[in-house]
């Protein structure tokens, strides 16, 4: 079955403004306006889910889909005993970890997943999508995982993981069903 299923990344964070690895923290309070200002702006949708993330969950709250399902399958990806910690310092205490992990998807120096893991997981979720929910479908989801699901749907390497830009509240539009996706992507949200 068709599914146009629209991928929405969340609002700006401290953490992301940190260039931090994500630790549930809050959205900031200008994330939040530029969502709230931005409810209204998708079409409606049969199905919406939510990566786990408090500030995926409140993004998608402050856009006006509050009944958005939570979806462990949409959670970024596990980063071990870097979560909270800021890039910077772990390439400074970690140099060839951090260039193993940037080089090699199957790699997970961090004790977490690999982005080859969290690949397979979101592909998973993709390629059944059709049979959950037809017709057009929101996720509000980290980058990480919009990323891996563009890799997916794209039949691209692993390593263009990394050469996709997944700027904060944006829309990025996939159409199709397994095996056969068509992209349009990162459009602002505008109200």
């Amino acid at each position: 079955m068709t599914v146009r299923l629209t991928l929405i990344s969340p609002a700006t964070s401290h953490a992301l403004k940190e260039v931090r690895f994500d630790d549930d923290g809050p959205l900031d309070p200008v994330g939040v306006e530029r969502a709230e200002a931005a409810a209204g702006s998708l079409a409606p949708a049969a199905a919406a889910y939510t990566s786990p993330s408090p500030r995926c969950r409140r993004t998608a709250d402050a856009l006006g889909l509050a009944g958005a399902e939570p979806l462990d399958t949409l959670a970024a990806c596990d980063m071990g005993r870097w979560r909270g910690r800021t890039l910077d310092s772990v390439a400074g205490a970690e140099a060839e970890a951090v260039a193993l992990w940037l080089g090699d998807p199957t790699a997970a120096p961090h004790g977490g997943e690999s982005l080859r893991e969290v690949r397979d997981r979101v592909a998973a979720w993709l390629d059944t999508l059709g049979e959950q929910a037809a017709g057009h479908v929101v996720a509000v989801a980290e980058p990480d995982v919009i990323r891996a699901a563009l890799v997916h749907a794209l039949s691209a390497p692993d390593e263009a993981f990394w050469r996709l830009d997944v700027r904060p509240l944006t829309a990025t539009r996939l159409s199709g069903r397994s095996g056969r996706w068509n992209l349009r992507s990162g459009h602002d949200l505008t109200p």
